[in-house]
């Protein structure tokens, strides 16, 4: 178990914000059934695998903040980094409509392995980064499927998340999104608090400014459309911090 669990860019640059990515790939470490969970290629390479789209926006976003950035190196679906460890769904078995048959049989010997050699070290790596700036903010990409199976269209081209335990930035930057004419959705398309995921570890237990963003993945389907959208958020990001005066 030699693979490691992260990378990360511009540990040494000066901005004041870290760029998180919790679901930048797919890869499925060689030592869980040989690389795969038993599902089909097309699984996962859908949002139930991993947020297609959001490590590139997180590079070069991280590039126009001139800011560090972290990116967790294992599928959601092997273990999630945005969930705490006692949350029940760290180790999903169904996934939007696909069973994981590597997970259906995992039991605590194998979630303790899974958290040992890839969610510890990755958040371990993510506090170590949080903690060089003493005035840290916290801004996590994510991505979303259009649609859910079964489910109507989500109409919003971006979601901004945020806690109701801090609220500081999120409602400012919903209605900074709003201003730039984009389809926003204010905590949606679901809340933005969940106990023990990243945002509540390395924000909200450090009172550390922080953004969850959300964007719909079909919009950030290319190389060019990820350094588009980062491009548009990197001066809204850096206006709305500024006005907080946080």
């Amino acid at each position: 178990m030699t693979e490691p669990a992260f990378w990360t860019s511009g540990e040494d640059r000066p901005s004041r914000w870290l760029i998180t990515c919790d679901h930048a790939t797919n890869r499925v470490p060689d030592w869980i059934g040989g690389g795969s969970l038993g599902i089909a290629a097309a699984d996962m390479a859908r949002h139930i695998a991993f947020d297609p789209g959001a490590a590139g926006v997180t590079r070069e976003l991280a590039n126009q903040l001139n800011a560090p950035a972290i990116f967790a190196d294992f599928s959601r679906l092997v273990i999630d980094p945005n969930r705490g460890e006692d949350d029940p769904t760290l180790l999903m078995r169904l996934y939007d409509g696909t069973v994981i048959p590597a997970n259906r049989h995992a039991g605590p010997e194998d979630r303790e392995k899974r958290l040992n050699a890839l969610h510890r070290p990755y958040h371990a790596a993510l506090d170590r980064i949080a903690s060089q700036h003493p005035q840290r903010c916290i801004c996590a990409i994510h991505s979303f499927t259009p649609q859910l199976r079964g489910r109507p269209p989500r109409p919003w081209q971006i979601g901004i998340l945020y806690s109701h335990r801090d609220d500081r930035l999120g409602r400012r930057m919903v209605q900074a999104c709003r201003d730039q004419g984009w389809i926003t959705g204010d905590n949606q398309p679901y809340s933005g608090h969940l106990q023990g995921d990243s945002i509540d570890r390395h924000a909200l237990a450090h009172q550390r400014p922080n953004l969850l963003i959300e964007l719909r993945n079909d919009l950030i389907a290319t190389a060019e459309t990820q350094a588009a959208w980062a491009a548009r958020l990197a001066p809204v990001i850096t206006a709305t911090l500024a006005e907080s005066q946080l």
